[in-house]
């Protein structure tokens, strides 16, 4: 995770079952300093139902704090993925 942009926390990588639960713990700490408002994952290389999930929890989190999350680049898979689990409206 990068902050190479201000107000925009990037996630690069892969976000799956086995890194979902670390990166999750991370971005939420990322959050809580109050100056992300964005969450860029144009930096994805391989994402699944984990990932999605990770990024669900975020915007939750985020929204539960008064704190909108823009979600920005999502890749293609998980987008569909979002879709077909009828969760694409939760993110924005």
């Amino acid at each position: 995770m990068t902050t190479n942009a201000p107000g925009t926390l990037a996630v690069s990588g892969v976000l799956n079952f086995d890194t979902a639960a670390s990166a999750l713990l991370a971005i939420q700490s990322e959050l809580a300093s109050g100056s992300v408002a964005q969450l860029d994952l144009a930096g994805l290389s391989r994402s699944d139902s984990a990932g999605l999930a990770c990024v669900l929890a975020v915007v939750a989190a985020a929204d539960r704090h008064g704190r909108p999350l823009q979600v920005r680049h999502m890749p293609a898979g998980m987008q569909a993925l979002a879709t077909v689990c009828e969760v694409d409206q939760l993110i924005r």
